[in-house]
C-alpha cells in the first residue's frame, strides 16, 4: 500500500493521484526486467521469459484492482464538491487527495482490525487451543523452540502446560495492547481529518487552487499531531514495538502555506506540495508496517504450516506411489486399474441406472398399452356377474313362491340357492334328472368363474405393481446420486447468493455491523459527557471505520431493493461531525427497521 510520486516535481505537470498511488507497485516489474536482461543467454531461457510475463500480468491485475478501489464512505464535503463539479465541470482539486488519505487510513485500520480479531480469538480460546497455538500455529521454528522448552520442563519436573499457557497469555496480551493503541491513534487521526474537513468545507469545495491551499493548511494541522502521537507510542514503555533504524523515525514533511493570491504561488509549487503529501503517506505506511510487523496476524502459511507440510508429504508419497505403478516405470498396474475402474463405473451405470430406468419406462409403457385389454377383462367380468345375477333371479323365481327383488345382492340370492341345493342334494340321483340340482350346480360353476376372473385381475395388478417397485429399488443408487447432485447445486447457489449480499449470512453480518455502529456511537456519547476529548475522538474514528464497512457491505443489495438513495443519505448523516449524537442514534433506529436490506434474517 506504499505510495510515491512517479514524476519529478520540476516537470511542471501536476501528477495524477492514481499515478501517484500506483508508482510503487510498478517498481518490482522494472527490477525483474532489468535482472532478466542482465542474465546470460541460456538454452532454457524460455522459463525466465514465461516467469517475467507472469509477473507483469500479476502486477497489472494488482494495479487495476488498486485503481478501482476507492473510499466507500463519502467525505463530509461530498455533496458540496458534487455541486461545485456540476457548476465548474470538474471536482475540486483537493477532493481526490483527501479520498486517498482517508482510503489509506481506512485500509490500515482494516488490517489492524483483522489482526485484533485474530488475537482476541486466541485470548478467548480454551487452554487446549492456546497450547495448540503455541506448538503448531507459529511456524516450524517456534514449534522446535516450544518442543525444546517442553522437554526441558519435563526434565526439571516442571509443568510444561503452565509454561505454554503463560507464554501464550503474554504474547497475546502484548500484541493486543500494541494493536489497540495503534488502532486508537489512527482512528483519532481519521476523526481529526473528518472534523477539519467539515470545518473548512467552503474552502475545500472551491474549484480553483484555493481548495489546495485549504487542504495544505488542514494537513499541516493533522499530520504533526499524528506524528507526535505515533512517535510517543513507539517510544513508550508500555508498547513493545519493533524498531528499525530506517523506519522507526516518523517525520512528516511540512507543506507550503503560501496564499493563492501571493506571487509565490505557482503550479510547480502545488505539484511539489502534492508530491510531499504522497511522500508523507508512504512514510506513514512504512512506519506502520515496520512497527506492526511482529504483531499482525500471521500468514495462513504460518498458521497452517503443519497441515500443509503433512499434505505435501502425503501428496509426495502418493505421487511416488503412482509413479512407481505407472507406465513411466514400466508397470502396467495403473492402466489395469484405470481399465477396471472404467468397467466398474460402466457396470454400476448399467446395473443401477440405465437398466432400472429403462425397466420402469417399459413397465409404464406396457401398463398404458394394456389399458384396453384390462378394460375388456373388466367388461368380461361385468358380463359374467350380470349373467350370474340373471341366473340367480330366474332360479329363485322358479323354486320359491316369493319373487326376489331386482336389486337384491348376489349374497342374498346365493343363500336362497344354497338352501335349495341342500334340499335337492338329499336325493341327488332323483333330483339330478327331475329336480333343480343341475341348475344349482351350473350356478355354482358360474360363481366360481366370476371369482376366478376377479382374482386373476387383482393378481395381474399386484404383479405389475411389484415389477415397478423392484425397478425403483434397483434405481435407488441413481436417485441417491441425483439427490447428492441437487444438494451440491443448492449449496453452490446458497453460497453464491450469500456472496452477492442476499443470503442469511450476509444479512446477519450487516446487522452485526449496524449494532457495532450503535455501540461505537454510545461509547462516543459517554466520552463526550465525561469530557474525555482524546478518547471521544478515537471512538468517533472507529465509528467512521465501522460505517465504512457497513457502507460497502450494504451498497449492492440496497441498490437491488431500491433503498440505496435514502439509505445512503442516512449513513452520510451518521458520518457528519456536526450532527448531534442523539440525532445519530435516532437515525440508527430508523436504519434498523425501515430498510429491508438491514433487518436480520428471521429464518
Amino acid at each position: 500500500m506504499a505510495t510515491s510520486p512517479p514524476r519529478s516535481p520540476n516537470s511542471g505537470d501536476r501528477p495524477d493521484t492514481a499515478d501517484l498511488a500506483l508508482a510503487a507497485p510498478a517498481q518490482p516489474a522494472r527490477i525483474w526486467n532489468s535482472l532478466v536482461a542482465r542474465l546470460p543467454t541460456l538454452p532454457n531461457s524460455l522459463l525466465l521469459v514465461a516467469a517475467s510475463d507472469l509477473l507483469r500480468r500479476l502486477l497489472a491485475v494488482r494495479r487495476r484492482r488498486r485503481r478501482r478501489r476507492r473510499p466507500a464512505l463519502p467525505l463530509p464535503i461530498y455533496d458540496d464538491a458534487a455541486s461545485s463539479a456540476r457548476v465548474s465541470g470538474e471536482m475540486p482539486k483537493a477532493f481526490a487527495i483527501l479520498e486517498d488519505i482517508v482510503q489509506h487510513t481506512l485500509s490500515d485500520l482494516h488490517s489492524i482490525q483483522k489482526s485484533l480479531l485474530y488475537w482476541k480469538s486466541k485470548a478467548e480460546g480454551t487452554n487446549s487451543h492456546k497450547m495448540y497455538f503455541m506448538m503448531f500455529e507459529r511456524g516450524p521454528r517456534a514449534f522446535l523452540e516450544a518442543t525444546c522448552q517442553t522437554l526441558t520442563r519435563l526434565r526439571s519436573n516442571g509443568s510444561p502446560s503452565e509454561y505454554l499457557l503463560g507464554s501464550a497469555s503474554d504474547i497475546v496480551s502484548v500484541k493486543l495492547a500494541v494493536l489497540t493503541n495503534m488502532q486508537h491513534r489512527l482512528a483519532a487521526f481519521l476523526a481529526e481529518v473528518y472534523s477539519e474537513v467539515d470545518k473548512c468545507r467552503e474552502g475545500l469545495t472551491e474549484s480553483s487552487d484555493k481548495s489546495l491551499h485549504t487542504l495544505f493548511l488542514i494537513l499541516n494541522t493533522v499530520f504533526p499531531k499524528l506524528e507526535v502521537s505515533l512517535t510517543n507510542a513507539s517510544e513508550g514503555q508500555t508498547l513493545s514495538f519493533t524498531h528499525d533504524e530506517n523506519s522507526s523515525q516518523l517525520i512528516f514533511e511540512r507543506l507550503p502555506e503560501v496564499d493563492v493570491e501571493s506571487p509565490q504561488w505557482s503550479e510547480a509549487l502545488a505539484t511539489d506540495a502534492i508530491s510531499l503529501i504522497y511522500q508523507n503517506l508512504q512514510k506513514l505506511d512504512s512506519f506502520i508496517s515496520s512497527q506492526l510487523s511482529s504483531h499482525k496476524k500471521p500468514r495462513n502459511m504460518t498458521i497452517y504450516w503443519l497441515p500443509y507440510t503433512c499434505g505435501a508429504i502425503g501428496l509426495s508419497a502418493c505421487s511416488l506411489w503412482l509413479l512407481r505403478h505407472s507406465s513411466l516405470m514400466g508397470s502396467s498396474d495403473m492402466d489395469n486399474w484405470i481399465q477396471d475402474a472404467k468397467e466398474s463405473v460402466a457396470g454400476f451405470w448399467d446395473e443401477h441406472v440405465e437398466r432400472p430406468i429403462i425397466s420402469i419406462r417399459d413397465e409404464l409403457f406396457e401398463t398404458f398399452k394394456r389399458t384396453d385389454k384390462r378394460v375388456m377383462e373388466r367388461e368380461e367380468v361385468q358380463l359374467t356377474e350380470e349373467s350370474l345375477h340373471r341366473m340367480l333371479i330366474t332360479f329363485c323365481e322358479q323354486t320359491s313362491k316369493e319373487k326376489p327383488a331386482q336389486d337384491a345382492s348376489l349374497q342374498e340370492l346365493l343363500e336362497i340357492v344354497m338352501k335349495r341345493y341342500e334340499k335337492e342334494s338329499m336325493h341327488p340321483i332323483q333330483n339330478l334328472f327331475s329336480g333343480e340340482l343341475a341348475r344349482a350346480m351350473l350356478i355354482q360353476v358360474q360363481k366360481l368363474k366370476l371369482d376366478l376372473q376377479e382374482a386373476m385381475l387383482e393378481l395381474d395388478q399386484i404383479l405389475k405393481a411389484n415389477e415397478i417397485n423392484f425397478a425403483i429399488l434397483a434405481a435407488l443408487p441413481a436417485f441417491g446420486l441425483l439427490l447428492l447432485l441437487l444438494f451440491l447445486v443448492r449449496a453452490w447457489a446458497m453460497h453464491d447468493q450469500g456472496a452477492e449480499g442476499r443470503g442469511r449470512i450476509a444479512r446477519h453480518q450487516r446487522w452485526q455491523l449496524l449494532i457495532e455502529v450503535e455501540r461505537r456511537l454510545k461509547e462516543f456519547k459517554k466520552c463526550m459527557i465525561n469530557e474525555m476529548d482524546e478518547e471521544a475522538s478515537c471512538k468517533f474514528g472507529l465509528t467512521l471505520y465501522t460505517l465504512d464497512r457497513l457502507y460497502k457491505a450494504v451498497e449492492v443489495h440496497a441498490k437491488e431493493t431500491g433503498e440505496w438513495s435514502s439509505l445512503r443519505d442516512d449513513m452520510f448523516n451518521l458520518a457528519k461531525p456536526n450532527v448531534g449524537v442523539a440525532d445519530k442514534l435516532d437515525v440508527l433506529k430508523g436504519l434498523k427497521w425501515n430498510y429491508a436490506c438491514l433487518r436480520p434474517s428471521l429464518s
